[in-house]
């Protein structure tokens, strides 16, 4: 049986959910600003401006630390995924959509902090583990958007299309947001006709049979 710690608490204390958050608010900064070479222990210490036993308290080595840091940056926008993909059904335009999650690319500290954690994922199996788990979990909720969609479209062309989707919509980021190229009007129309045709059929007009 593993004992209570700080760094995976049952019923952590206001006070220590609020130490941790902050102590993960520097942690990604530095990820995002400066890159996963820069992540010490020392280094978030030093950001959060507290001592390195502080920090080793709630998270006692850099893999713990690590493993907490990929855990929020993955579950919040797995969550804003989920939230897009499963609350409109066949309601919800695509074109809606693709527009909020294009949006993200028009994050700099966004991106960025996302190619950091696709660099660590490259070295690290750990952390390419919770990258393909979350990468599953993206395909996955855009495959019941698809289908809810596309009525009598097969569950595996549906989830084929949805990762499909996904994967120019990551490349996509890297292309549009300065890192390895820039947005363009020509190439964003094409993009999204791309992307919209894997979604499936625009919304109903309103008031249509």
């Amino acid at each position: 049986m593993t004992p209570a710690h700080p760094s995976n608490p049952s019923a952590p204390t206001p006070k220590g959910h609020q130490r941790r958050t902050a102590l993960l608010d520097a942690a990604e900064r530095i990820l995002g600003s400066a890159g996963g070479a820069e992540l010490t222990m020392r280094a978030v210490a030093d950001a959060a401006g507290v001592r390195l036993g502080h920090l080793q308290y709630y998270f006692p080595a850099r893999s713990d630390l690590l493993a907490a840091l990929l855990d929020r940056v993955l579950t919040a926008s797995l969550a804003r995924v989920a939230a897009l993909a499963e609350a409109g059904g066949a309601a919800e335009d695509p074109a809606d959509v693709l527009d909020t999650l294009l949006g993200d690319h028009d994050d700099p500290s966004l991106v960025r902090l996302f190619t950091e954690v696709w660099a660590m994922a490259a070295h690290d199996e750990d952390a390419a583990g919770a990258v393909r788990a979350f990468y599953a979990a993206y395909a996955g909720h855009v495959a019941r958007f698809v289908l809810g969609r596309s009525h009598g479209l097969d569950p595996g062309a549906a989830h084929a299309r949805a990762e499909v989707f996904v994967m120019l919509m990551e490349g996509a980021s890297l292309f549009r947001s300065g890192i390895a190229g820039r947005a363009g009007a020509v190439t964003d129309a094409a993009l999204r006709r791309t992307l919209l045709g894997l979604l499936g059929p625009p919304a109903p007009e309103s008031g249509a049979a």
